[in-house]
């Protein structure tokens, strides 16, 4: 979030930035962020998108499984 501290401190040739709110930090981190519940229900969707891919897989790993049994006998 935004600091209402950060400035540019000429004299140093740094930023001068406010207190950090630990709190804030680590729940964040542990995923209470603004932006987590969008990113989780990206990668949701991305994994139930992708789907179709993921069985047409395994069918063709069944399918070419199936070949080598036969040609085995």
């Amino acid at each position: 979030m935004p600091d209402a501290d950060l400035k540019w401190n000429e004299e140093r040739q740094a930023h001068d930035y406010g207190a950090i709110d630990w709190d804030e930090f680590w729940r964040v981190v542990n995923g209470d962020g603004p932006c987590n519940k969008e990113r989780l229900a990206t990668r949701v969707k991305a994994h139930d998108d992708g789907a179709w891919v993921r069985e047409a897989a395994l069918a063709y790993a069944e399918k070419q499984k199936a070949r080598a049994q036969k040609q085995a006998a």
